[in-house]
C-alpha cells in the first residue's frame, strides 16, 4: 500500500511540476526578450523622414537591449508595402515599424478606390510617438518668390501652371498641400515622387517650381541657402527658421504635422511591448539620438503609446476626410 502510494505521490508531483513548467515558459521567455536582432522597417527610401529616425534610433536602442536594431528600407506605394511587411510579420517583437502620418488614412485610400485595404490601424500596436514636425513649403533660392504672399498671388495669376513635388500621391504633404490649397482656393500642379529625399532632388534640379516636406529632409539645403522655406503648418513659428510664418498667420486655417512613431504588430506579447515602450522611452533621451534630431531640427515629441493611442485616433479622422475631398486620383 504504502508503495503504491508512494508512485501515485510521485506521478502528481511530477504532472504538477510538469505544468508549473509549461505555464511559467512564456513568461520565463518575455523575460528573456529580446534573444536576437531586432529589425525596423523604414517604409521610405534612404533620405526621407522615417530612414532618418529609425537610423538614429537604432544606436540608441542597442545599447539599452543589449541586441543589434537594424535599419531596413522597404519603400513602395507611398508607404504602404512597408507597413503591410510589418502588419502581417510574426508578432513576437522582432519586426518593428518607424510609422509616419500616412499610417493615419491610408487604409482610407483603398476604400476609396474599392479596394480590401492593405494593411489596417488595427493590426499596430503602438510604442510611442518620436517626433512631431510640421510640414514645409519651400522654393529655389534665389527663386520667383520672397515670401508665402508672392507665392500666392502668382500661383492665382497662373492657375495649373505652377509645380509642387510631394513624397507621392497621397502622401502625407500631398495632404497638407491639399489643405492649404483648398483653404487658399488655388490650382497647383501636383508631381509625385517615391520619397520626400527624390521630390527635394526634382526641386533642386529645376524639374519643379516648389515642394512641400518634412524640414528634416531639407533642413541641409536650407542652411546652405540652396532653398528658402516660405511657410510651415504649424500653429507657431518654428525655432529653426523663425522668420517664416505660419500658414494661419498668413491667414489660412491650416494645421498639419508629419509624424513619426515605433510600432509592433498587433499581438506582440505584452512584456515584449513593455520592455520595448520602457527602451524607447529612454531611447530618445540618449544623447546620440537627441543630437541626430537636432542636425536635423525635427523637434522630439515623445508620447507613450496610451497617450500616442489617443492623438492618433484623432489625426486619423481628419486625415481621411481630406482623402475624401481629394478623391480618386488614378
Amino acid at each position: 500500500m504504502h508503495s503504491k502510494k508512494w508512485v501515485r505521490m510521485m506521478g502528481l508531483t511530477i504532472f504538477l511540476t510538469g505544468m508549473g513548467f509549461l505555464l511559467a515558459s512564456p513568461a520565463l521567455s518575455q523575460r528573456e526578450y529580446p534573444t536576437k536582432p531586432i529589425q525596423i522597417v523604414a517604409p521610405f527610401p534612404p533620405g526621407g523622414s522615417a530612414d532618418l529616425h529609425a537610423r538614429a534610433l537604432a544606436p540608441a536602442l542597442e545599447k539599452l537591449l543589449k541586441q543589434p536594431v537594424v535599419v531596413v528600407n522597404k519603400s513602395g506605394a507611398g508607404g504602404a508595402l512597408g507597413a503591410q511587411t510589418v502588419a502581417v510579420s510574426r508578432p513576437d517583437g522582432y519586426t518593428l515599424l518607424l510609422g509616419l502620418s500616412f499610417l493615419s488614412y491610408y487604409p482610407e485610400v483603398d476604400v476609396l478606390f474599392g479596394r480590401t485595404p492593405i494593411f489596417k490601424r488595427e493590426q499596430f500596436a503602438p510604442i510611442a510617438l518620436l517626433s512631431k514636425d510640421p510640414a514645409v513649403l519651400i522654393a529655389k533660392n534665389p527663386g520667383p518668390w520672397k515670401n508665402i504672399a508672392e507665392f500666392v498671388a502668382d500661383a492665382r495669376k497662373r492657375p495649373g501652371e505652377i509645380k509642387y513635388s510631394s513624397a507621392g500621391v497621397y502622401s502625407t504633404v500631398h495632404l497638407a498641400m491639399e489643405m492649404f490649397t483648398h483653404a487658399a482656393n488655388l490650382n497647383l500642379r501636383h508631381v509625385p515622387f517615391p520619397g520626400g529625399s527624390p521630390a527635394l532632388m526634382a526641386l533642386l534640379g529645376g524639374n519643379v517650381d516648389s515642394s512641400c516636406i518634412p524640414p528634416s529632409v531639407a533642413m541641409a539645403q536650407f542652411k546652405g541657402g540652396m532653398v528658402k522655406i516660405l511657410a510651415n503648418w504649424a500653429d507657431k513659428r518654428s525655432a529653426a527658421f523663425p522668420d517664416t510664418p505660419t500658414l494661419k498667420e498668413s491667414g489660412y486655417d491650416v494645421e498639419f504635422y508629419v509624424w513619426a512613431a515605433l510600432l509592433a504588430p498587433q499581438g506582440t506579447p505584452p512584456e515584449a511591448l513593455k520592455i520595448l515602450r520602457e527602451a524607447t522611452r529612454k531611447a530618445v533621451e540618449d544623447s546620440g539620438f537627441r543630437a541626430a534630431m537636432e542636425a536635423i531640427q525635427t523637434p522630439v515629441v515623445y508620447l507613450d503609446a496610451d497617450e500616442f493611442q489617443i492623438y492618433w485616433d484623432k489625426d486619423a479622422q481628419r486625415l481621411q476626410e481630406v482623402v475624401r475631398r481629394i478623391g480618386k486620383i488614378q
